[in-house]
Formats: C-alpha cells, structure tokens, sequence
C-alpha cells in the first residue's frame, strides 16, 4: 500500500471517528441538556369572601407561579423565574405537547358573582418563563383544580367555592375560550363530623355548603368525575366531545360515608381501580371502575393514618404510582405521607408512613421518572424532596428543601419531551 493511499485510509477513519464521536456527543447533549423545568403554584394572596367554617386559610407568601430548572440526577431544583401573580394560581397543568401551561387563579374575584378565574400562558422551551396568553371566567368561584381532556381541545375546572365544574374550550393557539358548560352542585351538604373518624379529631371543613374540590376526566375522555367535598359525593358525567357539554352518567354519583369529605381521587393505571382520599375520615377508598358504563362500586376501606394515631387530621393528595404497585396518601396535622402497596385485586396495605418535613402537606408529584416525589408543605412554606425506592414504594428524604411561600402544586414540563402534572 502506497503512502499516499495509507494516508487518505488513515483520515477516513479518523474522520469516521470523529463523526460518530461527535454524534453520540449530540445525542447525549440533546437527553442530558434538554431542560425539564418545574412549576409551583402558590398561595399569593389571601382567601377572600370565606364563610366562618373555613378553617384552610394561607395567608398569600408566594408570589404567584415559581419556575425551577430540575437537576435530573439529584432531584434538586435551582430557580429560574417567577411568574408574579397575585390571584393565587393553586393549582397548574401543563397540555401534552409541553408548550402551555394553565393555573387555576383561586383568590381571583370578577363581577357580581365573584367568579375566580383562569389563566393560559405560553412557555418557552428554552428558559421556562411564561407569557400570559389570556385569562377567563372559571364559571363560579374559587377555583381549585384545573385538568386537561385528553383530547386535548378542553380545560376542565372544579370551582370550590362556587360548587361548580365548568368546561373551558382550548383554542388552536393554546388560549381559553368561554365556558362550553357550567354544572352547579345541588342537594344537601353532609354533617360536620366525619362517620369514620379516628379517635380525638375536631377535624371539620367544607361541609357548609357544596363544594367542587377536583375534576378530572377517565383515560378514555369518555366519562369525567367530580369530586364534591360538602356533599360527600363523586359525580360521574359522560362527555360529549365534540361540543365540551357534561350530562349525567348511569350511575350521575356515588355516595361516601356522612362528613367523611372526599378531596381527590386518581386512577390505578389499569383503569379498573379508582382511590379517593377523605379529607375529614382520614380513609382511602377502593372503587371499581367500569369503564363503559362509568359506574363506582365501592370495595375496600382502610385508614391513611398510622395505626394508633389519637387526634385531628386533615387528608390531602392521593398518587397511584406509574407502575401501579404503590399508592401515596397525605395527611396534614400529621404531616406525612402513608404508603400502601397494592395487591393483585387493588386492595391496598399499608407499608410505611414518611414524615414530609415540613407542615401540613397540601399535595405531592412524581417527577416524570417516578425516580423523585416533591412535597409541598403549605403552612411550613417549603417544598421538599424524596427518592422514590422501586422496590418498596418507601420515601427516602434527599435533604432537599426548597423555599417557596405557600406551595401548592409542583407540575413539570420537558419541552420537546414531555410533561407530567
């Protein structure tokens, strides 16, 4: 072999070397460096208009939506940016496309009725800071808790307040449209002392009136539930999708026990189970969900508290694990987190109980690996952060704490990516 051909064989290779180098190099900068960011909603001003009964009352230390880069490896967040807004924005979502964000403005008041409102901003996928799109109606007052259809075209909202649940159309560039439907809880509201109480609680909240604490749709988008706290019921309502308008489902509700309070509630990932949480009973509940007709038969009963426990308590968040095997429930007075692992039928046992480090624990989110859960501890005016344990479903505090006034949902974003709220 010539010199000369040695030569040219020798800078192919290198250059084939180098390319492939400089590839894998962009590969690897484009999963190590492409931002996941983390939103906080907060308190940021105080709850107006409130009847005496209402015993949850954040003085406003956050300054609105506090943006977080997230350190993918340790879980940490480092501040990037506040979004100030001083209507509360307490509860956020973020759509599939990781581009939009929407909050929930709970101390916002409008017009004679006193309607809350929401709000939709854009996000830049580099910097994660937001640019306010627009704000509307929430169609009553207080608004709680903000869920996207999965189609993508609504924004649906639980008005606590007002005990009510609207559907907002999401417009092609990411605004709010006016309310598409508005349904107004009615009946009678539950007794103030929760059937299902542990010994010692004076726990009592919400049972003044109706009150619309969560909604969310099923993974279908063909039937949606809410939850109302006063009345001690979760509705079900089949949705049309093509016009945003909810009607009753066969079954239009399921009744908890008297005063117990349920809050929230989330779907096992097989789509068969539903867990709700009772702020006042302190329980968790087992449903069976058929999905074709929306209908809830309730199956198990066990308490979110430790055994033993004497003394008021008021439940919070409640998270099925992406895998399924793990359910997550909080209690604030407690101020921990109990973990129940979940048997082949659903039924769930409790197999820990992790005190949040911090004080009164309004909710909690899995970052999108499920690796990390981020705790926002409301009175203590921190979030902090746990490594998840696979194998056990327990919580292993990372020593992270965040300052952040009033916390009250941490949602995250991956543009290009992904999201999880």
């Amino acid at each position: 072999m010539s010199e000369s051909s040695a030569s040219r064989r020798e800078f192919l290779v290198a250059a084939v070397a180098v390319g492939s180098a400089a590839a894998g190099v962009a590969v690897a900068e484009t999963s190590v460096e492409r931002p996941l960011f983390a939103y906080i909603g907060t308190f940021s001003s105080p709850l107006k208009d409130v009847l005496p009964t209402q015993v949850d009352l954040p003085p406003g230390n956050g300054r609105g939506i506090h943006i977080f880069r997230v350190d993918r490896r340790t879980g940490g967040l480092t501040a990037a940016g506040t979004y100030d807004l001083g209507t509360s924005p307490s509860c956020l979502a973020v759509n599939a496309a990781a581009d939009r964000l929407y909050s929930a403005n709970e101390t916002d008041r409008v017009g004679e009725t006193k309607e809350g409102t929401v709000s939709a901003f854009s996000i830049d996928a580099k910097t994660g800071a937001l640019t306010l799109l627009n704000t509307v109606r929430s169609g009553g007052a207080g608004p709680t808790y903000v869920a996207l259809h999965p189609s993508g075209r609504y924004l649906l909202t639980a008005n606590y307040f007002g005990g009510s649940v609207s559907v907002l159309p999401v417009l092609a560039d990411g605004r709010l449209g006016e309310a598409a439907d508005v349904k107004q809880d009615d009946g009678a509201v539950g007794p103030t002392k929760a059937s299902s109480v542990q010994p010692g609680s004076f726990a009592f909240s919400g049972h003044d009136r109706t009150h619309a604490h969560q909604i969310l749709p099923d993974a279908s988008g063909r039937f949606v539930l809410h939850v109302d706290l006063g009345q001690d019921r979760i509705y079900v309502w089949k949705f049309d999708v093509e016009r945003g308008v909810l009607s009753p489902a066969a079954q239009p509700w399921v009744s908890l026990p008297a005063g117990d309070g349920p809050r929230h509630v989330h779907f096992h990932p097989n789509g068969r189970w539903l867990y709700s949480i009772q702020e006042e009973g302190s329980t968790i509940v087992l449903f069976d969900y058929d999905s074709e007709t929306g209908g809830l038969t309730a199956r198990q009963t066990v308490p979110s508290l430790p055994a033993g426990y004497a003394g008021s308590n008021f439940c919070s968040e409640i998270l099925v694990s992406a895998d399924g095997r793990f359910v997550y429930g909080g209690n604030r007075l407690h101020d921990s987190i109990g973990i129940f692992a979940t048997a082949a039928d659903g039924r769930l046992t409790q197999v820990g109980n992790e005190w949040t480090r911090g004080n009164y624990p309004r909710s909690f989110t899995f970052d999108p690996t499920g690796s990390f859960l981020y705790c926002c501890n409301q009175r203590a005016d921190n979030v902090t952060i746990f490594r998840v344990k696979r194998e056990t479903g327990l919580l292993e505090f990372t020593g992270g704490y965040v300052p952040v006034g009033n916390p009250s949902i941490v949602v995250f974003c991956e543009p290009g990516g992904g999201v999880q709220g």
